[in-house]
């Protein structure tokens, strides 16, 4: 790997990173938000009301794209792709929201902050060490800054009593939302709305049948309705993001921006909620800028080979995409369509997406 000079920025990878910011302040905006909602609602039942509204609202926007041209989005799931979506619905949408209300119930409110962090080691040491994900010091450095930015971010006086039980609860769902967005990456070339949509429609019913199982009732339908809107662009819009950004960055960095959302809920608490500005939230802003500006000015460039492939994926006829077409296609102009690439050996500037997952 070479460098040269000082890392500047990486202009191909700011679009990915204000999608993953993006991403990361829609879902932080749905925390204020909840605690609104909590008040008429048990947790189980609105984690259930938020990935319904997530999954039908992404549901109903796949359809009206439906009759668009195919070739301008990305493919559809495959049967290949059904063991990653069944492993990121399973831990993600279901196992890991039952294991955070089984820690809730016996760990106090500002151990369970600090315990959620976790969910950003976890997906950056299982991309790093499980799914061999290049890092190096610049990107380690950023990662331990954000971090510690949602650390302190979290910290605050802590009452009543936490447990072992509960405490290893909480942990669990932080690792299996990890590995979720490990999962998730591979199968990120697929269409973002439909993968989003599927997940949220059964970790919705799933969750709320365990609601009403255990004794919930439906609330008033304007608190529904809120719940439902909050879950669209929260888990929705914000999941649909991410895996765009997964697609560019790969797992650890996409995670790094997104490990910002406790910082956008903060934002918008102060705003909405009226919450006074503390030195927490100065020290976590100071913290999470030099973590993103870290990632942001990464600068990773050295001769490397692809190997010859055929696949379908969202591309522009780009250096590594030149390929004739049936139809005429505009110039930068972003389709999908099963396409060969030969074999190449070349050197440029490059993330770790899912064209760059070679050895260093």
């Amino acid at each position: 790997m070479s460098r040269k000079g000082f890392p500047g920025p990486f202009p191909k990878a700011f679009p990915a990173a204000l999608i993953a910011l993006g991403a990361a302040f829609l879902f932080g905006a749905s925390t204020p938000a909840a605690k609104v909602l909590l008040k008429h609602l048990s947790p189980q039942l609105l984690a259930g009301l938020l990935y319904m509204g997530s999954g039908l609202g992404l549901a109903l926007i796949n359809l009206l794209l439906s009759p668009l041209n195919r070739s301008s989005r990305t493919k559809l799931m495959t049967r290949a792709n059904l063991p990653s979506l069944a492993g990121v619905i399973v831990c993600g949408g279901i196992i890991a929201p039952v294991m955070l209300m089984i820690g809730l119930r016996s760990t106090s409110g500002g151990s369970a902050s600090l315990l959620l962090n976790l969910e950003a080691v976890f997906t950056a040491t299982l991309a790093w060490f499980a799914f061999k994900e290049h890092f190096d010091r610049r990107i380690f450095l950023g990662m331990v800054a954000i971090i510690a930015g949602s650390v302190v971010l979290s910290l605050q006086p802590i009452e009543g009593t936490s447990n072992f039980v509960g405490t290893l609860a909480i942990a669990f769902a932080c690792f299996c939302w990890g590995l979720d967005n490990n999962l998730t990456r591979n199968i990120a070339e697929a269409d973002s709305v439909q993968i989003a949509s599927i997940k949220g429609l059964v970790a919705g019913v799933v969750n709320c049948t365990i609601a009403f199982a255990c004794g919930a009732k439906l609330p008033a339908l304007n608190i529904v309705a809120m719940a439902a809107g909050v879950g669209f662009l929260g888990y929705g819009v914000s999941l649909v993001m991410f895996i765009k950004a997964l697609r560019r960055l790969g797992t650890s960095r996409a995670g790094a921006y997104f490990s910002t959302a406790p910082f956008g809920g903060a934002i918008l608490s102060l705003i909405f909620l009226h919450e006074f500005i503390s030195p927490q939230l100065l020290v976590a802003s100071l913290l999470m800028g030099i973590g993103v500006w870290l990632h942001l000015t990464e600068h990773h460039e050295h001769e490397h080979t692809h190997d010859s492939m055929e696949h379908e994926h969202l591309h522009v006829h780009d250096e590594e995409h030149q390929h004739e077409h049936d139809d005429k296609v505009a110039a930068g102009l972003p389709h999908s369509h099963w396409h060969s690439h030969q074999t190449v050996t070349h050197s440029h500037s490059h993330y770790p997406d899912n064209q760059h997952r070679h050895q260093h």
